[in-house]
């Protein structure tokens, strides 16, 4: 753990031109306003700044292989946990932004599969030298664990908009935020090697849903956004997206009425 714990700190830049066309994509890909000009999409910066590497440096799982920039970790599975958000002005598209990645925390815990290491990973994005937004996410390494079992249909999701993204939906996702976790698209790989019942719904997917949810329950831009996993979605299974109980949160409900995700925001 001690040489896990030297990657705290490492940090690294990198540029790119705020292309229209890939937050076009994104939105396209999430089902939100294709009039990116107009009205930006949730979560959008995320059409940008991926870690980009060449074959060779890719992992079994598709993502690039750790201890390119993540640390080496060698538990074999990885998650998107959760992750906030912190919003304080518009992109402005079509010009030069920077993002600034830094390894901020490393830990160890132990979870119902056994061990597990949580890596936060602080993004904050700049453009003409204002800071536009601030990010963390956590990123959990795990044991591979027993199998996840099938997800039973009791239509149990209840009230809030339905959806029941498909595979084609999964790839679209994976194609406009480069993530090339087998996961999401290699259904052979999701049940023979890492387990699942079927295709796995991205977090981050869920996460721009609900984001656009609370956006539209605040009725004006947000001023911060948080979300945290807690069970996994799989495609082509509806799912209910809804305000939560508490005022100022919005939660994804499975349909067999387990929450996948709950989240929480202000405008």
């Amino acid at each position: 753990m001690s040489a896990l714990e030297d990657w705290i700190g490492r940090t690294r830049t990198e540029r790119a031109e705020l292309d229209p066309e890939a937050a076009r994509r994104y939105a396209a890909a999430i089902g939100a306003p294709l009039d990116v000009e107009r009205a930006f999409p949730p979560l959008g910066h995320w059409a940008w700044f991926n870690e980009t590497v060449g074959p060779g440096d890719l992992g079994p799982d598709g993502h690039p292989r750790r201890g390119v920039f993540m640390p080496p970790v060698e538990l074999p599975r990885r998650m998107f946990a959760s992750a906030r958000f912190r919003f304080f002005a518009p992109l402005a598209l079509g010009r030069a932004a920077e993002l600034a990645i830094t390894i901020a925390d490393l830990r160890r815990r132990a979870g119902r599969t056994g061990e597990l290491v949580l890596v936060d990973v602080e993004r904050r994005l700049v453009q003409d030298g204002a800071e536009k937004l601030a990010e963390t996410q956590t990123i959990v390494y795990r044991e591979a664990g027993a199998p996840t079992p099938p997800v039973e249909d009791l239509e149990a999701a209840g009230e809030g908009e339905r959806w029941a993204p498909g595979p084609v939906d999964l790839f679209r996702f994976s194609a406009a935020t480069f993530n090339g976790h087998r996961i999401h698209y290699d259904e052979l790989y999701a049940r023979g090697v890492e387990g699942y019942p079927g295709l796995v719904v991205h977090g981050p997917f869920t996460a721009a849903r609900l984001c656009g949810l609370a956006a539209s329950l605040a009725g004006r831009p947000l001023a911060s956004f948080s979300f945290r996993a807690l069970a996994p979605l799989f495609a082509g299974q509806p799912v209910a997206l809804r305000a939560g109980s508490e005022p100022g949160t919005v939660e994804a409900i499975r349909c067999d009425g387990e929450m996948a995700m709950s989240a929480a925001f202000t405008a």
